[in-house]
């Protein structure tokens, strides 16, 4: 029974985390809008936020930086 409360309070943590974040690109693109809407003097619709393709985006950044560590070593067993 303790196990099933560990991961239900994992599972919420990952979730509350995920949601603050992706809270935050939508604060900050939001805010950017606005700014660059009060410089040209008009109001221009913010375009929503795609947690989807900074997820995808972030992944293939990691692949790389993977690749280059050179944390894969081909097909060869240790």
């Amino acid at each position: 029974m303790a196990i099933d409360r560990k991961k239900a309070a994992a599972m919420s943590a990952v979730m509350a985390y995920i949601r603050t974040e992706e809270d935050a690109v939508i604060l900050a693109g939001s805010q950017a809008a606005g700014e660059s809407a009060a410089s040209a003097g008009f109001a221009a619709p913010a375009s929503p936020a795609k947690p989807w393709g900074f997820s995808g985006r972030q992944d293939m950044m990691h692949l790389r930086s993977m690749m280059q560590m050179k944390a894969f070593h081909g097909g060869r067993q240790r």
